[in-house]
């Protein structure tokens, strides 16, 4: 089973800690050793004319790729190494189950909408059937379709949810609007596979747990906390302020000292600031186990 880590903050964080246990879950404490990528949505000081300061805040992007496994790769050494801070983070550890080991299968996926870059990234398995159908619709003849530049039913999946999307509104609807649309359209996915995702716009992030997704909010007041991949512990006080608030979303909990939160099977949340926007949440709410949900992903040749 593929893993997935985001970050939502409402300051500038250097996620490394989280990283340096994630990125040994590609070979080292698990077998995913496809390839990783992490995406980094930091401070932008660019003009733009059309756009508020606010809009502006967090749009530079920063994307590193490498198609070997995470815990033996000189790049993600080199994220390890390099106190990147950033607002919003999206990160993807790759075990291949359809198309090749390559940079152009690996995790996660940009693309622009309405003139903002939207970073995806998909653990799960899409189904024959669904796959089948969007690739008739990459040759209706569309030259403004969105098409997959790998091989992926993940990056299908990606391009199918930006296509309805562009096609339902021709202007940029409200965020709620957004959420209710974005919520529907990863239930329809999940029907269709499974589909647990991570997507930011570098303004809000959004999971959308279909099996297994957990979450952890930090802020004050700050404590300590020991990864469960390393042998590393951190104290969040001594390098925090009181203002500060931090959401890391993760496939399986990072840290074996802290209560982190599960999604319910197709719960969709949105995070801003580090708090928890939009949440919509089924009416018979139902959890895996971490068992349980590798057992599914099995079941459907995510994990081997």
């Amino acid at each position: 089973m593929c893993q997935l880590l985001g970050m939502n903050a409402n300051t500038p964080t250097d996620i490394g800690f989280s990283f340096t246990g994630f990125h040994n879950r590609g070979g080292n404490t698990d077998h995913h050793s496809d390839g990783f990528g992490i995406a980094f949505f930091e401070p932008s000081a660019c003009n733009l004319s059309d756009q508020s300061p606010a809009q502006n805040s967090g749009r530079g992007l920063r994307v590193f790729h490498d198609d070997k496994p995470s815990f033996r790769s000189p790049v993600a050494e080199l994220v390890k190494n390099y106190p990147i801070k950033a607002l919003n983070v999206v990160a993807h550890i790759r075990k291949a189950t359809q198309g090749t080991n390559c940079l152009a299968n690996t995790h996660p996926f940009v693309r622009e909408v309405w003139g903002e870059q939207w970073v995806f990234a998909h653990n799960g398995q899409m189904n024959e059937g669904f796959i089948k159908r969007c690739q008739r619709l990459q040759d209706n003849g569309n030259s403004e379709y969105c098409r997959p530049v790998g091989t992926t039913d993940s990056e299908a999946a990606f391009c199918y949810l930006i296509n309805r999307l562009k096609s339902t509104y021709k202007q940029r609807p409200s965020d709620q609007e957004l959420f209710k649309f974005l919520t529907t359209q990863c239930r329809y996915l999940a029907a269709n596979g499974l589909f647990n995702c991570l997507l930011s716009n570098g303004d809000w992030q959004l999971a959308y747990a279909n099996s297994l997704l957990f979450y952890l909010t930090r802020k004050a007041p700050f404590g300590e906390a020991k990864l469960a991949d390393d042998d590393l512990s951190i104290n969040f006080s001594d390098v925090t302020t009181d203002k500060d608030k931090v959401s890391i979303i993760v496939t399986v909990p990072l840290t074996e000292n802290e209560e982190w939160q599960q999604l319910a099977v197709n719960e969709c949340l949105v995070f801003r600031d580090g708090d928890i926007e939009f949440r919509d949440t089924p009416s018979l709410r139902k959890y895996l186990t971490i068992e349980e949900g590798i057992a599914i992903a099995k079941e459907v040749g995510a994990s081997l």
